[in-house]
């Protein structure tokens, strides 16, 4: 007796199952929603209050003090601390011809680094994507420059503060301490004025700039925005701020030092700009300690024949730290610094940002050298913003430690190369030359930094699915060491430590010349995706286009695995022409799975078809697909490469979506927020690709025999259409590689000569019960 059909029943299955959903979705929303997370929006000092109480309160007290702050030398004529105005500086360059390969601007309020900003070609800010810009999602407004513009006194405009080299401010004409009275006729009178005017411009556009004082209109034409890799972001901290941890065994969680320590980030610092070596220095006077703390920044260039070297180790800064001792007394002092804050965080709804052992948008990180190794250590950007207790990491042997973005970073290197200069307390009382002589022999140490600590620089949104946006940055406090007082001749003793601050792009070759390796993770499978990024850059420079670079691409592979590929497709057809004798076993045996399995096994093996043979293809397969999968979303050379071009919005980025329409507007948050299933986007290209899947599915795939395999055949187009859910989001150029390689498929089993038809042989069973075969009919 025939069986009833499955099918209503799977039907009725897959009906409840979406119905179910669509119901917990609707009641879940409506009747329970999701409490909001508590508020922890801060200024900055109370966002860094928790690390620094940690940091400080395991400190020794002093007994013979009630006040754990230092004492000054009271026997001194204390010296006057300067007044000084907030100033900005500016080093380097935008502009693509220069020796430079970024325009830093300096803040004087706490000697820190408030802007990098690429001038590569590629590097360029990603608006198209960019779903939290202060305007909307394409905050599309040309650029001039960031001048540093603060409010006249006398409401006559914005007074410009500082012009970096090669923007199109510069290049206009604009020099510091002018005042934007109007542009383009519209009066200025606050920056909002000013963004709302921006707003309605774009690259190449003119604006006509008057200045308070001269008849004469400026006019700037308007170009892209370089890519910050560092820049301020709200009212978070800058980047690269130092204070005094310890002075003479007092800490600083009490007394004179924790204000001081306050002054020191927050207070304008006596700047020295040095033009002609590219070198800007920051002093703060301790002159209670007759201390003068020093921090000097020196942007490194391209020699001549490194201009075109886009890997040349030119990325960074030489960054001195020094401690001037201008008394009579020693003093053991410590110091923290924090590190980079502000990276982008770009692609914040599809990134696909890998690393070791972690994946946030912004991850702090950490090196530890071991010998000629370097080990990494990651925090994600969800674990620091998290209410769990911040990991604290040893800071002995470090070789550096950052933010690490998808496709950027900034990091303190530690070991700058042969100019780093760090002493222990107990080397500090050695000669100079002495010391040398250690250090040229390997016995001196090479420790400064106590411990590592990963750190928010800024509140964490109130949305918990956007907590991998807060801005985090790292905090490093050294060992105490001892500054020796003056010498008998006058002149001060000063102790002083190099490192490197890079800030650049990842490309594999720089950031190996950086000990950064590790921040390109290839995965198990980085000896397939090496050689496949290394060839998909030739073939770029063949062409000069990186869609049609990952179409050879996929060429070469289906090339090369046309021989497997061709027998795959043979043993297809071959299990097609059996399907028929493979149906009527399994009439015959119906009610005996295990003869019937054997009638198959001698059918199969009389015909010589293999049916694990397709199964090889696959297991090829399955690392090329990881490694360039790997490779296409951790290359920075893919993001905003286009498919057609630049002047076409659809699909301008190959390292994320291709973004057909916006539809976020038109669909359910669930869907279409940039945290939801799908996207805020409409994307065609993995559609596309789904769509070849399962017509390759349909043609290829032999007719079920029985309803359980017509079932198989079902649930496999359900996930087909499920990995498109799932797989919605990812990278366009992704998907440019496996809609050629569908079509190369279709190609090879359409061209593919058919074999001649076999004679087969069907089975039959002999009327006295014993089971025989005879010539089918």
């Amino acid at each position: 007796m025939a069986q009833p059909s499955q099918q209503p029943r799977y039907r009725t299955f897959f009906a409840l199952v979406v119905i179910l959903f669509l119901v917990n979705m609707v009641v879940t929303r409506y009747f329970f929603p999701q409490p909001p997370a508590k508020p922890v929006a801060k200024k900055e000092r109370d966002v860094l209050a928790e690390a620094k109480e940690k940091l400080e309160n395991d400190k020794p007290a002093a007994k013979d003090d009630k006040d754990q702050s230092a004492e000054p030398d009271k026997n001194k004529p204390a010296r006057e601390v300067p007044k000084v105005a907030p100033q900005w500086y500016t080093l380097g360059s935008v502009d693509h011809a220069s020796p430079f390969r970024m325009l830093v601007t300096f803040n004087n309020q706490g000697g820190a680094i408030e802007r990098v900003e690429l001038n590569g070609p590629r590097y360029h800010e990603s608006t198209w994507d960019d779903l939290y810009a202060p305007h909307g999602r394409e905050d599309l407004s040309g650029y001039m420059g960031h001048l540093a513009l603060t409010v006249d006194e006398q409401k006559r405009g914005l007074v410009v503060n500082a012009v970096g080299d090669g923007t199109p401010a510069a290049r206009a004409g604009i020099k510091v301490g002018d005042i934007l009275a109007a542009v383009n006729d519209k009066p200025i009178r606050s920056p909002a004025d000013l963004d709302e005017i921006m707003h309605h411009t774009r690259m190449r556009h003119k604006i006509a700039v008057t200045l308070d004082g001269k008849a004469d209109k400026v006019e700037i034409t308007l170009g892209p925005r370089p890519m910050q890799v560092i820049r301020p972001e709200g009212t978070d901290p800058l980047s690269y701020l130092l204070t005094m941890q310890e002075i003479d065994r007092r800490t600083i969680d009490a007394g004179k030092l924790k204000d001081l320590a306050e002054q020191m980030r927050t207070q304008p610092w006596e700047a020295r700009l040095d033009p002609q070596n590219d070198t800007i220095e920051f002093n703060w006077p301790l002159v209670e300690y007759d201390l003068d703390v020093i921090k000097r920044y020196r942007l490194v260039k391209a020699a001549d024949a490194d201009k075109d070297n886009l890997d040349a180790a030119v990325y960074h800064l030489e960054f001195y730290i020094g401690f001037r001792n201008l008394g009579d007394q020693p003093r053991e002092v410590a110091f923290r610094l924090d590190g980079p804050s502000g990276l982008p965080a770009e692609g914040s709804w599809y990134s696909s940002k890998i690393s070791t052992g972690s994946g946030g948008l912004r991850d702090v990180t950490m090196g530890t050298r071991d010998g000629k190794a370097v080990t990494t250590t990651f925090a994600s950007t969800v674990t620091v913003a998290g209410d769990e207790k911040l990991p604290e990491w040893d800071g002995k042997d470090l070789a550096f430690a950052g933010v690490d973005a998808h496709y950027f970073a900034s990091a303190l290197i530690v070991s700058a190369g042969p100019r780093s200069k760090y002493w222990t307390t107990d080397e500090l009382r050695k000669d100079p030359k002495e010391l040398d002589e250690l250090r040229a022999r390997g016995e001196a140490s090479n420790y400064i930094f106590d411990r590592v600590i990963p750190l928010r620089a800024g509140p964490v949104p109130l949305d918990p699915k956007r907590k991998s946006l807060t801005n985090v940055t790292c905090r490093l406090q050294s060992f105490p060491f001892k500054v020796l007082p003056r010498g008998e001749d006058g002149k001060a003793s000063e102790v002083g430590f190099v490192f490197g601050i890079f800030a650049g792009p990842k490309r594999p070759d720089l950031l190996e010349k950086y000990s950064l390796d590790d921040l390109v993770d290839y995965g198990w499978f980085g000896f397939v995706a090496k050689p496949m990024s290394w060839i998909l850059h030739k073939f770029y420079e063949l062409v000069r286009n990186y869609g049609l670079a990952i179409i050879m691409l996929t060429v070469l592979v289906r090339s090369c695995m046309f021989p497997i590929s061709r027998k795959q497709a043979l043993n297809a057809q071959k299990m097609q022409e059996l399907q028929p004798e493979i149906k009527r076993i399994a009439e015959l045996y119906k009610k005996d799975l295990e003869a019937r399995n054997k009638a198959q096994q001698e059918l199969f093996r009389k015909h010589k078809y293999n049916p694990l043979a397709g199964c090889l293809p696959v297991f090829l397969q399955l690392p090329i697909f990881i490694g360039l999968y790997r490779s296409l979303s951790l290359d920075v050379e893919l993001r905003q490469a286009p498919l057609l071009s630049e002047a076409v919005r659809w699909c301008s980025n190959l390292s994320a979506p291709d973004m057909f329409w916006f539809w976020q507007n038109y669909l359910p948050e669930y869907f279409s927020a940039p945290t939801g299933w799908l996207g805020p986007y409409l994307n065609v290209l993995p559609l596309v690709t789904i769509a070849l899947f399962i017509v390759q599915q349909k043609m290829f795939m032999p007719p079920p025999t029985d309803e359980q395999t017509a079932m198989q055949q079902k649930i496999m187009k359900y996930m087909m259409v499920f990995m498109g859910v799932m797989f919605f989001k990812v990278a366009s150029g992704l998907c440019i590689y496996f809609i050629a390689s569908s079509l190369w498929g279709l190609a090879e089993r359409k061209l593919l000569p058919k074999p001649a038809t076999p004679v087969v042989v069907a089975p039959t069973r002999p009327s006295n019960g014993k089971r025989r075969h005879g010539r089918g009919s």
